[in-house]
């Protein structure tokens, strides 16, 4: 209420594209992590061990991977590509910069799934409807996950978009404030974290 109009229409764009990037990342993490998880429980019940190996170890890789190390290295990579003018489209930087942020994110859902999978296991859920005549495929995803852990999938969701956020803001400002300025607040669509690298007024600080 209080901002001159042009300061206005600027928070109000910051804080769209900083959303509309952290529910992008929710999109991809449910992509990723249910893939991931379900992926992995398939190849273990499979003959397949080497390939559910080969997965695991490349969930652990990205584990091991500090999240804010890991996104700061993708948006280094995407400022580049502005640079060299790869990237044209603000809507194509924005679902990058959610891509990047979801390949370090998506572990955390993957683990919930398979743990939400693997205690089903241990009761007699699963066998009896397999005695029932149920496909496998129709009690993992409908039964397990979709019946019965839809609560605990959706709090991890709203976790993650705390999460998108807090990375996306943290990298924003680093690399506002850390690289050339003409790539960066120029080029990069603006967020909340990149506004907060530019305060040089009362009404920024507002």
């Amino acid at each position: 209420i209080f901002l001159n109009n042009p300061a206005f229409e600027q928070i109000q764009s910051a804080f769209i594209h900083t959303c509309l990037i952290a529910v992008l990342v929710i999109a991809f993490c449910c992509i990723l992590g249910w893939g991931a998880a379900v992926g992995l429980y398939v190849l273990e019940r499979s003959q397949k061990q080497g390939l559910a190996l080969a997965l695991s170890f490349l969930l652990n890789v990205i584990r091991s991977i500090p999240q804010i190390i890991g996104v700061l290295v993708g948006y280094v990579f995407i400022t580049m590509m502005l640079r060299q003018e790869v990237l044209q489209s603000e809507l194509l930087v924005m679902i990058l910069m959610a891509i990047v942020t979801s390949l370090f994110v998506f572990p955390e859902l993957a683990d919930l799934i398979r743990e939400r999978i693997d205690h089903y296991h241990t009761l007699d859920f699963v066998n009896a409807m397999l005695c029932c005549g149920i496909s496998e495929h129709r009690i993992i995803h409908v039964e397990i996950l979709w019946k019965n852990s839809l609560v605990h999938i959706i709090n991890k969701l709203i976790a993650i978009f705390g999460i998108a956020i807090f990375l996306q803001c943290s990298v924003d400002f680093i690399i506002s404030i850390g690289l050339s300025t003409n790539v960066s607040s120029v080029n990069l669509p603006i967020t909340l974290g990149s506004m907060l690298a530019r305060i040089d007024s009362k009404q920024d600080i507002l």
